[in-house]
């Protein structure tokens, strides 16, 4: 959508809406900004994925928002590729006069109000960063326990391991994938995970 390019006395709400790839819809967030009551021409849209730097939605929305205005989304997530980037925005609008609402997270966000509502920002950064932490830690047990259990951690082998040694012993000779039967883009992979590293010839 495109918003006008003139802006209107301050105080506006606008609206912004993202999704990270263009196969996922974006109706269920303009239907919730517009049930907020942003029309239209208010609302800025990307569909591109979080960790793209260019954003032409959002660049647009920043260059439009006067102080007074609120930018309003779904969730606070839409706004930035992480946390971190999340806060930033957030800090750097409220410098600028520029607030910031959220319409359905666990813990609804106007960051214009003062008092409870910053607070419950706040905490919901706070929520955020712990899950984040959680999440990496519960991984990385995981992971050491697979290890410890002698367990193979990550993508699982599509291919007997006698047929990986005999593609080893091969690797040399030019007949390795019609003796093998093993393609070509698995040889390499499996060649650098199994193969070890050799000394070299003094």
């Amino acid at each position: 959508m495109t918003a006008a390019t003139t802006h209107p006395p301050a105080g506006l709400d606008l609206g912004y809406a993202r999704v990270s790839t263009t196969k996922q819809s974006l109706e269920r967030q303009l239907d919730a900004l517009a049930t907020a009551g942003i029309p239209d021409e208010r609302i800025f849209t990307d569909k591109k994925t979080g960790t793209t730097v260019d954003r032409d939605g959002l660049t647009a929305l920043l260059a439009y928002a006067r102080p007074g205005d609120t930018i309003i989304v779904h969730t606070l997530d839409r706004l930035g590729r992480n946390l971190r980037e999340v806060l930033n925005l957030v800090h750097d609008l409220a410098e600028k006069g520029v607030g910031v609402r959220s319409l359905a997270d666990p813990l609804p966000i106007n960051t214009a109000d003062d008092g409870m509502g910053r607070i419950a920002f706040l905490l919901l950064a706070l929520f955020a960063e712990m899950e984040r932490t959680f999440t990496a830690e519960r991984a990385a047990n995981a992971r050491a326990v697979a290890e410890a259990k002698g367990r193979r951690v990550g993508r699982p082998v599509a291919h007997a391991t006698d047929k990986i040694e005999y593609a080893r012993l091969l690797k040399a000779s030019g007949a390795i994938v019609t003796k093998t039967g093993i393609p070509k883009t698995s040889l390499h992979r499996y060649l650098a995970d199994v193969e070890p590293a050799t000394a070299p010839a003094k």
